[in-house]
């Protein structure tokens, strides 16, 4: 049987490594546009890591174009680039640090969808990214550069050179105390009287009174 190409997976090429809260995860990414990407989380390394999670990733120019409410639920990447911590370990060295340099003045919006060591449950998470010295534990990155070979400060002193715009207002809103999560609610919620936003043609058709 001829199987023909899937077109969105095809795109997948890209492998990074971000922390996710407390550990690293990789991320595989596709690039959409010279402005978008987005990127499957997952939680190891290895054959039979399990999908966690997705992150989007949008640049400065287009995260000035989002509300003032959704600007809140989205993370900047210059502390994980100049620090060091953000890595693409797959990469020849002159690879990585261009493909770092593209993501340093980006924004990014993850949500962790599965929690648990077994099936997906509990409502997905909103996660935000490392903004300064200090938030991530020493143990757990020096953890992390053992299992890659790496040294983080050798990594955060060759991106010397990439330069990073400061951070736009309304992101890493948890650095003011916002603290952004879903909960259950009864009905639609935002989506209700087929408010999704998505375009027409992938919209439902409504039921026939």
């Amino acid at each position: 049987m001829h199987h023909k190409s899937l077109q969105p997976a095809d795109g997948l090429h890209e492998k990074v490594v971000a922390w996710i809260s407390i550990h690293d995860a990789p991320h595989v990414s596709e690039q959409a546009s010279a402005s978008r990407r987005s990127a499957f989380i997952y939680d190891g390394n290895t054959k039979d890591a399990r999908l966690m999670g997705v992150e989007y990733i949008i640049s400065a120019r287009l995260y000035q174009t989002l509300p003032p409410e959704e600007k809140k639920l989205w993370h900047s990447h210059d502390y994980e680039v100049k620090s060091g911590t953000l890595i693409a370990p797959s990469l020849p060295q002159a690879a990585n640090h261009a493909l770092i340099a593209r993501i340093a003045n980006t924004y990014g919006k993850t949500w962790h969808t599965d929690r648990d060591k077994t099936l997906p449950l509990r409502i997905p998470a909103l996660m935000m990214g490392f903004t300064a010295d200090g938030q991530l534990d020493n143990r757990l990155l020096a953890d992390h550069d053992k299992r890659f070979d790496i040294d983080s400060r050798k990594i955060r002193a060759s991106r010397a050179d990439i330069v990073t715009q400061p951070v736009l207002p309304g992101a890493n809103a948890w650095q003011r105390g916002e603290v952004i999560q879903l909960k259950r609610v009864s009905g639609g919620g935002e989506h209700a009287h087929g408010h999704t936003h998505f375009r027409p043609a992938e919209q439902l058709s409504k039921p026939q009174s």
